[in-house]
């Protein structure tokens, strides 16, 4: 970790965009270590063990079929960062010319910015289903990514087995691959509504009905995803979805800071929303029918239908 390094990329940003982020990319690995990625052959098996088990328990439960990524990698935290500052580029490209009247000032502090969440989240992300969201590439490209120096160290913070926290990370991940592979259409219905929300800002206001929408959805996303682990995981798992909470929750106040600017708080209440949403659809119908929701954007549950999933159910019925 070079942190001089780090400010001095930031203070360097240049070109002609608010960010620069060949910068911030620099500047954010200097700040950040990269970690091991000295994998024996058995830790290397144990990974691909764990996600063609995952892909075989999640389409057994599911009904469903679909493919893994076509690029499934286990990173350092350096390879984590390179891999996302592509997707943070396309997201904000609506409002890269917004600099104001001191675009060198601007451009300096956007890149700092960046920089700053780039490694706090190269520090935490464990693993991630990458849909490659309003990427120039063919449809259907998603990968998925294990950052195995922070899955080891929080697997240590929390004193639990390694292997059986790996295993659950892949679990989850491959859960959201199977929710992409039954809905082909899911990729393009969020593309839609971050473009949509992205560019309004652009222009100075705020889209309520876009982020309404993309909210209701990855309610959806998360809260399914939790559905098939609990069916699909094949131990209970509980004590390490309770550690991970607790820790969460004594973290120092600037990382609780970070952790809202980046709306990881909003992750965690899409989970228990849409938790309680397909735990009332399952109570009452079953899994096939909370599948349901993959049918379509249409079929997706409104706000008002995931904090009442018994209109949902009674419109699912209503049209067959």
């Amino acid at each position: 970790m070079n942190l001089y390094r780090s400010a001095r990329a930031v203070a360097g940003a240049s070109g002609d965009a608010a960010v620069d982020w060949d910068a911030a990319a620099e500047a954010a690995k200097a700040a950040t270590e990269p970690g091991s990625l000295a994998l024996d052959p058995g830790e290397r098996a144990g990974y691909a063990d764990d996600v063609r088990d995952a892909r075989r328990e999640v389409g057994r439960v599911a009904d469903i079929e679909f493919e893994l990524p076509d690029t499934v990698e286990v990173q350092n935290r350096h390879h984590w960062i390179d891999a996302n500052v592509d997707t943070f580029r396309r997201v904000m490209a609506p409002i890269e010319h917004r600099a104001g009247p001191f675009p060198g000032v601007a451009r300096t502090v956007n890149t700092g910015t960046m920089t700053v969440l780039l490694t706090f989240l190269g520090r935490h992300v464990l693993g991630q289903y990458d849909p490659l969201l309003l990427a120039d590439a063919p449809t259907g490209d998603h990968a998925l990514y294990f950052v195995r120096p922070n899955i080891r160290r929080v697997a240590g913070e929390l004193e639990t087995d390694y292997e059986r926290f790996r295993r659950w990370i892949a679990f989850h991940e491959v859960t959201h691959a199977a929710e992409f592979g039954a809905a082909p259409w899911l990729s393009g219905h969020l593309e839609r509504h971050v473009e949509a929300g992205v560019e309004t800002l652009s222009a100075g206001s705020f889209d309520t009905e876009a982020f309404r929408e993309l909210d209701a959805t990855m309610t959806v996303v998360e809260g399914y995803a939790e559905l098939l682990m609990d069916h699909a995981f094949d131990e209970e798992y509980a004590d390490l979805r309770r550690k991970l909470d607790e820790r969460r929750g004594g973290k120092t106040p600037i990382q609780r800071l970070l952790r809202r600017l980046l709306g990881l708080g909003l992750k965690r209440r899409q989970y228990e929303r849409g938790k309680r949403f397909f735990e009332t659809v399952t109570s009452e119908r079953d899994l096939a029918f909370a599948g349901r929701v993959w049918r379509g954007p249409e079929a997706l549950p409104s706000a008002e239908e995931l904090d009442e999933p018994r209109r949902w159910i009674r419109r699912m019925e209503a049209t067959g």
